[in-house]
C-alpha cells in the first residue's frame, strides 16, 4: 500500500547527518525530526526521539537531511517548452529580445504546463521556495500547479514604462502602480500562506523613477518587497530616488563598484546571484563582489534564472556553481566554502527573500520544508564531511524525499503530485507547437542529424 502524502505526522528517523543551519550551525549525527502540519516540532538525536509516534515514519538511515533549498531568481514559466534551442554562443542582449519574444507569444496552457515541469524539476532536486520575478501571465492557471505541488512562491506581475527593445510588459504610470497594487491585495497570503505577492519592475532602464519610488511605496504600504534585475551603475540611483532598502532584492547585480557593495550593506538591501548563468555566458562571475557583499554582512541568495539560462535547475549545482565559480575566478580556494555556498541556497537565501523566520534551518517552529539525500550512492562516498560532499560531490539526483510545508510532495525519488513522464512529453508537444507557431529558427546542434 502506498504511504499517505499528506499525513499529519511525520517522522524523518535515524539520518545519517541532519544539517540544521541552525544558530551554531549544528550537524547532528544519528539524527531524527519530527513534524506535525506544517512545522518542525522536535530536532534531536534518534534515540532521543525513537518513541515518538507519528503517522507516518520516512527511514533515513545512512540519508543527509537539510533544509530545503530556496531559489531567489528563477523564471519559472516560459523556458522548458524552448530549453535548448539557443547554442551556447547566443547570448546577452539578443539572447534576451529572442527569450521574452517568445514568452510574449505563450498562451495560458502552455504557461501551465511549462510552470509544472520546471517545478517538478525544482523540486526533484530539492527546492521547495523560489522568486518568480514577474514572468508570469496567466497566474490563475499556474495557481493550479503552484497548490499541486504545494511548493512556496514569490511572484507578481512585472511592470515597465519605459521603451525597451524587450518584449516586456508596458504600462503607463498610473495604471503600473495600480496593477502591482491590485495584485498584491490579491494574491499575497494565498496557498495557505506560501504565495508571496511583491512588486515586481524590470530594471532600472525600464522603469522610471516615478514608477520605482512609487512601487517602493506600495511595499511600504502593504509589508510586502520588491525585487529588480540590477547591474552596477545604478544603485546609486535607487538609493537617491527612495528604491532601495531592506525590503528590495537585487537580482543578477553583475558590475557592482565597491562603493555600490557599500550601499547595498547600508541601505539593508539583498542581493540573489545566478552563479550557472554567469559561467554559461562567459560573463567573469569570479569578478562580482559576492565575497565583498557576505563580508559586509549582505544577505546574498542562489538562483537559477531559468531553463534557458542555465540551462538546469538542480538546487546543488547551483550551489556548487557558486563555491567553485568564486574561487577559480578570485584565484582563492578560501572564497566561498562550501558552508557559506549551502547557506546561500537555505537560511542565508531565505533571509535574502526576508523568509529566515519561517524556513531555511531545521529547527523546531520552523515550517517544515526538508530535503532528505540518499547517500548509499557511488558520488557520496565516504560520507564523513557531509557539507563537504554534498557542495563538491553530489547533485540533485540523490534526492530521495522532499518534504514542502509539512507535506511529502518527492518521495522515493519521483514528485507525488504529477506524472513526470506524462508533464514532460506534453511540454515537448506545446514546445514545438509554440516554435512553429512563432517562426523561431531551432538549434540543433553543429554536428549533422541524419
Amino acid at each position: 500500500m502506498q504511504p499517505d502524502p499528506h499525513p499529519r505526522s511525520v517522522k524523518i528517523e535515524n539520518a545519517r547527518f541532519a544539517l540544521t543551519l541552525n544558530a551554531q550551525r549544528q550537524v547532528i549525527e544519528e539524527a531524527s525530526v519530527v513534524v506535525e502540519g506544517q512545522r518542525i516540532v522536535q530536532v534531536g538525536k534518534a534515540a532521543e526521539l525513537k518513541n515518538v509516534a507519528t503517522e507516518r515514519v520516512i527511514d533515513a538511515r545512512g540519508g543527509v537531511l537539510a533544509p530545503a533549498f530556496v531559489n531567489g531568481h528563477m523564471h519559472i514559466s516560459y523556458a522548458h517548452a524552448v530549453r535548448g534551442i539557443f547554442p551556447d554562443d547566443f547570448t546577452g542582449r539578443e539572447r534576451l529580445r529572442e527569450v521574452f519574444r517568445l514568452q510574449s507569444a505563450m498562451t495560458e496552457e502552455e504557461e501551465y504546463w511549462t510552470s509544472l515541469l520546471a517545478i517538478i524539476e525544482l523540486m526533484k532536486s530539492g527546492t521547495v521556495t523560489f522568486v518568480d520575478p514577474g514572468s508570469t501571465k496567466y497566474v490563475d492557471a499556474c495557481l493550479q500547479a503552484y497548490a499541486d505541488a504545494g511548493c512556496r512562491v514569490v511572484t507578481g506581475t512585472c511592470v515597465t514604462d519605459l521603451e525597451s527593445d524587450l518584449a516586456l510588459p508596458r504600462y503607463q504610470l498610473d495604471e503600473a502602480l495600480k496593477t502591482t497594487r491590485e495584485f498584491i491585495k490579491q494574491y499575497g497570503g494565498r496557498l495557505d500562506g506560501r504565495l508571496h505577492a511583491w512588486a515586481m519592475p524590470f530594471s532600472a532602464d525600464t522603469c522610471s523613477a516615478e514608477l520605482l519610488a512609487g512601487l517602493r511605496r506600495i511595499t511600504d504600504q502593504n509589508g510586502t518587497w520588491m525585487t529588480i534585475h540590477h547591474t552596477g551603475g545604478t544603485t546609486h540611483h535607487l538609493e537617491e530616488i527612495g528604491a532601495l532598502a531592506s525590503n528590495v532584492l537585487l537580482a543578477h547585480a553583475p558590475g557592482l563598484s565597491d562603493q555600490e557593495v557599500e550601499l547595498i550593506a547600508r541601505s539593508g538591501a539583498t542581493v540573489v546571484m545566478c552563479p550557472s548563468t554567469s559561467l554559461k555566458e562567459g560573463s567573469r562571475l569570479g569578478q562580482r563582489k559576492l565575497p565583498e557583499l557576505l563580508e559586509r554582512g549582505v544577505a546574498v541568495g542562489l538562483g537559477a534564472d531559468s531553463a534557458n539560462s542555465s540551462n538546469f535547475l538542480d538546487g546543488v549545482r547551483m550551489i556548487n556553481a557558486a563555491a567553485l565559480g568564486f574561487k577559480d575566478g578570485r584565484g582563492d580556494v578560501h572564497v566561498v566554502p562550501a558552508e557559506h555556498a549551502l547557506e546561500m541556497a537555505t537560511l542565508v537565501g531565505a533571509r535574502a527573500l526576508g523568509l529566515h523566520h519561517e524556513i531555511g534551518s531545521i529547527e523546531v517552529g520552523k515550517k517544515a520544508d526538508l530535503v532528505l539525500f540518499e547517500t548509499r550512492r557511488a558520488e557520496w562516498r565516504s560520507l564523513l564531511d557531509p557539507v563537504n560532499n554534498l557542495v563538491y560531490a553530489a547533485d540533485g539526483r540523490s534526492v530521495r524525499t522532499v518534504i514542502a510545508d509539512g507535506r511529502v510532495v518527492v518521495d522515493d525519488f519521483s514528485p507525488v503530485f504529477a506524472d513526470e513522464a506524462r508533464v514532460a512529453d506534453k511540454v515537448q508537444e506545446l514546445g514545438e507547437g509554440l516554435l512553429a507557431r512563432t517562426g523561431t529558427r531551432v538549434n540543433r546542434g553543429r554536428w549533422p542529424l541524419i
